[in-house]
């Protein structure tokens, strides 16, 4: 599988939108909780209050892992300032078309973040044809895909 083919999958698989678990640390502390995302240009896109605990920790630390279904993603938090401020405002709209429920309770102009995950990697788990496990391991950064089915060794 290519590297192309491979980052597509994943984004396939992810749709428009996901309730993602996110994990973040600071320190010795690493706490995971549910975020709304949306997804465009082969990014992860959340919205969060400014002074949330998990805004401070992702700020202290960008390191961060999300989680859906069998898609689990490490990447790095950037905090592209104000959701009202993003050019285009390409992801309020995202994010009222696709999470209508969680816009219309929790948008709050004045201290509402976007942040954005840059995926480094990915492992996604699936099954062929035949129902056999298999993990797509997918390097961002060596832009490398590997495919390893899961009883049989690496």
């Amino acid at each position: 599988m290519q590297f192309e083919d491979a980052v597509n999958k994943m984004f396939t698989l992810l749709g428009n939108s996901k309730i993602m678990a996110l994990a973040s640390a600071q320190g010795e502390h690493v706490s995971v909780r549910n975020v709304s995302c949306v997804f465009y240009d082969h990014k992860i896109y959340f919205k969060t209050d400014q002074n949330f605990r998990k805004t401070k920790q992702m700020l202290a630390n960008p390191h961060v892992a999300m989680c859906w279904d069998g898609v689990q993603v490490e990447g790095i938090a950037c905090n592209k300032g104000l959701v009202v401020e993003e050019e285009g405002r390409r992801f309020e709209a995202a994010y009222r078309k696709y999470l209508w429920g969680s816009y219309n309770a929790y948008s709050h102009e004045d201290s509402e973040i976007l942040i954005e995950v840059i995926p480094q990697f990915v492992e996604i788990w699936d099954q062929d044809e035949e129902h056999r496990g298999y993990q797509t391991f997918i390097d961002f950064e060596q832009k490398h895909v590997e495919v390893v089915y899961y009883d049989e060794k690496r």
